[in-house]
């Protein structure tokens, strides 16, 4: 396969399209800003114009045009707003697949860290961009022309304005820091209590069959506490910044009408003057009032965003492949190496290799590394050093969606997905005749055919989440099936045989027996002696390291070697 060219992140991308929709939102909120100079211009031209020459045509005439710039406005704000959400919806369109394909490849990686956060960061980001919380956003760049109007009618009340404009941006800059810290504590042991929830929620069987739920309650309840306790103290810092902004613009608006009476009494100025100064400085001063008051949610957009660039920010979109031919199914390990974080490495030097139509089992004991590197082995986790090759090529560097076609994988831990029988066995390809008769034939072959014609629907049947309707053999079998679907060219089982009865089991060394005669390379965990019988080679796994690899009457032999000898030791007697 040719290796695609590099493609920059997603969110870049993402972003950089994105200032083609910012632009005319920059406008509209330039035209909308400029309309809202309506009201005090209307005003003084009404003090300046109409009472002094009592001409009621002019009334009429400034009311209208007063009206239609009103109306111009609302417009203006309609097309703003919808361009928001449609912006808003187009990057959800846009990053939701970049995302859950980051977070699966992520959860693969790291077992146990597995969550849907950054599909909610997303829709945090989404809803504050269709929400009131952007509008001061757009509207504090066009403050300035607000404050050169007021300038205009009187320098006096212009550097009033733009002191009192100066004390309330410093407020806005006090509450940001006065709430940043509490506001991501809060969010942090929010997120620590949403993941012990679903955690609790997602094993909900245990929980109440032992008696848990009690004591989880208690290290949730401490999270949900020290969610609270972070929120409730920005809230309260952020009240106290808030109320006194609102005091400061009221006391600044009076005392521009204080002022602005001065500057009359003095004649220098006009009351459509003093009137119109007063309303514009409130609209100037109004961006900063509103980011005040919605500075939690624009935090938290921000926050969020942080998170998706951390994610999305080096996960580039996907791009089409071009397939390869079906491999042979020539398996090679080379020097494979895992490191653990802090640590002895999981995997050190695996090192084996096998021909298309060969079976290998991989045994040891427990916490030897073999689910670890049946993972490798599959293309789910990268390696840290090596290479595992099929027919040449690192599995780690496939394209997930081609690799799936010829790669089989049955994992120690089933997990099946709402949806049908047919729908789990095809992976959820779309279904057809062609692929309909794939499922039949893959079902046939892991010996579950007559058992899914006997479910009520057979194979249109819904088994729930996580198969729920299914018992644990079923599901086993039915997981069999998904791996041996599409007559992929290596089969990589973990353990298939630990829920199966006789009947299942002898239906699995039959399918393992008719695939190698296909050529397919199969490579299973197991303990069973009876599977054995399929096997060609096995490999032996002790603390992470290759203890004996090669053909299966070998291995034994060395094995039984190893066992004389240690029951020829002489055994000393204490005395």
């Amino acid at each position: 396969m040719m290796k695609p060219k590099q493609q920059p992140p997603a969110l870049q991308v993402v972003m950089k399209e994105a200032r083609r929709a910012i632009r005319p939102m920059i406008w509209f909120s330039g035209g909308i800003n400029v309309l809202m100079l309506t009201g005090a211009f209307y005003m003084l031209q009404v003090y300046h114009r109409v009472l002094s020459s009592h001409s009621l045509e002019t009334l009429v005439m400034l009311s209208l045009m007063a009206a239609a710039a009103l109306a111009t406005m609302a417009a203006l704000e309609v097309v703003r707003g919808r361009l928001l959400a449609t912006v808003g919806s187009w990057m959800n369109a846009r990053l939701a697949p970049v995302l859950l394909t980051a977070s699966v490849e992520y959860a693969a990686s790291a077992p146990g860290q597995a969550n849907a956060r950054p599909l909610r960061d997303l829709d945090q980001v989404r809803n504050f961009f269709t929400s009131p919380s952007i509008f001061p956003i757009l509207d504090a760049p066009w403050a300035p022309l607000f404050f050169g109007a007021i300038f205009f009618m009187h320098p006096w009340l212009g550097w009033l304005a733009l002191c009192g404009g100066i004390v309330l941006f410093a407020l806005a800059l006090l509450n940001e820091y006065l709430t940043r810290k509490p506001l991501a504590e809060a969010a942090s042991a929010q997120s620590r209590a949403y993941v012990q929830a679903e955690a609790a929620i997602r094993n909900a069987e245990v929980v109440q069959a032992m008696g848990m739920l009690k004591p989880l309650l208690v290290g949730w309840k401490a999270q949900q506490d020290e969610a609270n306790e972070g929120q409730v103290l920005a809230a309260n810092r952020g009240g106290v910044i808030a109320a006194i902004a609102r005091c400061h613009r009221l006391a600044l608006q009076m005392a521009i009408l204080g002022l602005g009476a001065y500057l009359v009494l003095r004649n220098e100025a006009s009351p459509g003057i003093m009137i119109s100064a007063s309303i514009l400085m409130g609209r100037a001063l109004s961006p900063v009032e509103q980011a005040i008051g919605t500075w939690k949610a624009t935090v938290g957009a921000r926050a969020a965003y942080r998170r998706l660039a951390a994610v999305a920010g080096q996960h580039p979109e996907a791009t089409p492949v071009l397939p390869l031919p079906r491999p042979k199914g020539r398996f090679e390990a080379e020097n494979l190496v895992l490191a653990r974080q802090g640590g002895e490495p999981i995997l050190k030097g695996i090192n084996f290799h096998l021909e298309p139509g060969e079976a290998m089992a991989l045994i040891g004991p427990s916490a030897a590394g073999k689910t670890s590197l049946a993972r490798i082995l599959a293309g789910a986790w990268r390696p840290s050093g090596g290479r595992a090759l099929l027919d040449g090529m690192d599995v780690a560097q496939w394209a997930a969606e081609d690799r799936g076609h010829y790669v089989g994988y049955l994992p120690q831990d089933i997990e099946l997905f709402a949806g049908t029988v047919s729908e789990n066995i095809c992976r959820f390809a779309k279904l057809s005749p062609v692929v309909f008769d794939k499922v039949v034939k893959a079902a046939q072959l892991a010996g579950v055919h007559e058992l899914i014609k006997g479910l009520p629907k057979g194979y249109l049947t819904e088994i729930g989440e996580s198969g729920a309707v299914l018992s644990g053999g079923q599901r086993q079998r039915i997981g069999l099936a998904r791996a041996l679907y599409g007559d992929p060219a290596l089969i990589i089982l973990d353990e298939p045989n630990s829920n199966l009865d006789r009947e299942g089991e002898e239906a699995l060394i039959a399918a393992l027996s008719t695939v190698k005669a296909t050529g397919t390379t199969v490579i299973l965990i197991a303990h069973r002696p009876n599977i054995m019988e399929t096997v060609d080679k096995i490999l032996i796994l002790n603390r992470g390291q290759q203890d004996l690899f090669g053909p299966r009457d070998y291995v034994f032999n060395e094995l039984a070697a190893r066992a004389r000898k240690v029951s020829q030791m002489p055994t000393i007697v204490a005395k």
